[in-house]
């Protein structure tokens, strides 16, 4: 179980860095898409922090502590953090990047996850990949890119 609480632990790391971005660009989001974008980064983030916690409660329930402060989750992160002052496109494409390396992060997890016979985390990792892809869609979308 050790190579699946390391896994989700850095799947936390990951998904509260983008959860923070997300939060930054909600705040931070200006020019005609104003309203739209600010809506929905909030959606977005809103999404992230409850599945941040999620994530952090199965850790628990595999008795294992969550990383729980910027500094481990700077050293478990694979994602990087971006400036507040990006135009809206730039912050679309931010975190269209960061939700398709969360479902590639996911999918590895997955197949450990199954082969350790770890249903409840198949099961968590499923409902992320579902997520992820479709805010990528969305994000996709309003870049006008399939």
């Amino acid at each position: 179980m050790q190579k699946i609480v390391q896994g989700l632990s850095e799947l936390l790391a990951d998904t509260y860095l983008v959860y923070l971005k997300t939060q930054n660009f909600h705040w931070n989001v200006r020019g005609p898409y104003f309203y739209s974008l600010h809506k929905m980064f909030e959606e977005q983030y809103t999404e992230l922090a409850l599945a941040s916690d999620t994530i952090a409660e199965r850790i628990r329930a595999l008795n294992a502590f969550a990383p729980a402060s910027f500094a481990e989750f700077l050293k478990l992160t694979s994602l990087k953090e971006s400036r507040h002052d990006l135009p809206a496109e730039g912050m679309i494409k931010a975190l269209l990047k960061d939700h398709e390396i969360l479902h590639k992060t996911c999918m590895k997890l997955f197949k450990a996850a199954q082969q350790a016979q770890d249903e409840v985390t198949v099961d968590l990792l499923l409902k992320r990949m579902d997520v992820h892809d479709k805010t990528a869609w969305m994000l996709r979308s309003h870049l006008g890119k399939m």
